[in-house]
């Protein structure tokens, strides 16, 4: 009981789209883009910048050197954003873009042992109801424990619970904005599925959270709060964030803010010893190939590996730089690992954090 706690973190793990056209199983590629009309196309963008995909690519090549790296660290619980719907279905919502990837491929989430997947964002309905239906339920027979959007907004409100083995648990509470995408017609009701959709970030929906956590928690629980806010780019935190994730941890709402959206890794705080990661970046896409907001290197990625005490405090975090190439996570080279260390230290330092370099990644001070 007395041993620090760890997870394994994450923003947003797409394996739709083009990734999933290059795994065992495929959807059919068609889309309703304004600019491609098949997944393929998204392969090809990828393959024409950095060189032939192997098809099929194994599940655990898509994992890349992220594997090494949870060997070691040996997370007591993995959890990512999940941004794609799991499904056949044909049901597309006429929103431009839509994710999904095959049913048959969810050992890609198994072969790097993932607890936890986050759908409070706004993909998982991107094949409709059905969609989202096929997504819980090919979750829940994989053994995959799911958060943020359900089959009615009690569903959708309830935490994901990862036992572990010490008799300690994980609570994953996972809600979505507005600002992040999802429409307000994805919200769940009473008797309708949908995500957890907050209508603001008030003091009374921080107040709402609390008394669900506190109804959900037993002493020695680490409560999680994953939230899908904010834009796809830029390093701006907003002061409304800012103020909501102090408030969640004021209120014993949180012990750690899980915040994703943005494309690429945002500033980190810790306020009272607890952690807030205001937007992970993403960790799996197929955006290779894709021009604009290169100023941003969204293909540099980060593993976050935080450790917490018996009472839930931030004890250390480590940071792991990878980078996306082929559709798979490679070591990034001196330079672009360089690049990332400076950025992400600047963006912390607005919140007194320092960021140290290691010989394998990056220690918060």
């Amino acid at each position: 009981m007395n041993r620090p706690l760890t997870l394994f973190l994450c923003g947003d793990v797409m394996t739709g789209r083009g990734v999933d056209q290059v795994l065992p199983h495929s959807c059919p590629p068609h889309l309703y883009e304004p600019h491609a009309t098949s997944a393929l196309d998204y392969v090809g963008l990828a393959e024409r910048a950095h060189g032939p995909i192997p098809r099929p690519m194994a599940y655990a090549d898509l994992w890349g050197e992220a594997l090494a790296a949870l060997e070691r660290a040996r997370p007591d619980a993995r959890i990512v954003n999940l941004e794609t719907s799991i499904t056949t279905s044909e049901d597309a919502e006429p929103k431009g873009i839509n994710y999904r990837m095959h049913p048959g491929n969810l050992p890609v989430l198994a072969a790097a042992g993932i607890d936890c997947c986050v759908l409070a964002n706004n993909h998982v309905l991107d094949w409709g109801p059905e969609g989202l239906e096929e997504t819980l339920r090919t979750l829940r027979a994989g053994g995959i424990r799911a958060a943020g959007a359900g089959q009615d907004l009690a569903a959708a409100g309830a935490p994901a619970t990862v036992e572990l083995e010490d008799g300690r648990r994980v609570l994953v509470f996972a809600c979505g904005t507005r600002d992040s995408g999802i429409p307000d017609h994805w919200a769940a009701g009473p008797a309708r599925p949908g995500v957890r959709l907050l209508p603001d970030l008030s003091r009374a929906i921080v107040e709402e959270i609390a008394r669900e956590v506190a109804a959900a928690r037993r002493p020695g629980d680490l409560a999680v709060l994953s939230i899908h806010w904010g834009p796809n780019w830029g390093f701006d935190i907003p002061r409304a964030q800012r103020r909501f994730a102090q408030a969640l941890i004021d209120a014993g709402a949180a012990d750690l803010v899980h915040g994703h959206s943005s494309h690429h890794p945002k500033a980190i705080e810790i306020y009272r010893d607890r952690l807030v990661l205001y937007g992970c970046g993403d960790f799996l896409n197929d955006y290779e190939g894709i021009g604009g907001y290169g100023e941003f290197r969204g293909d540099l990625v980060l593993m976050y590996l935080p450790a917490f005490d018996a009472t839930a405090r931030l004890a250390c975090l480590e940071l792991v730089p990878l980078q996306i190439r082929g559709f798979r996570l490679r070591r990034p080279s001196a330079g672009d690992r360089a690049w990332l260390h400076r950025t992400l230290d600047r963006e912390c330092r607005r919140f007194g954090h320092h960021l140290a370099e290691r010989d394998d990644g990056f220690l918060l001070e």
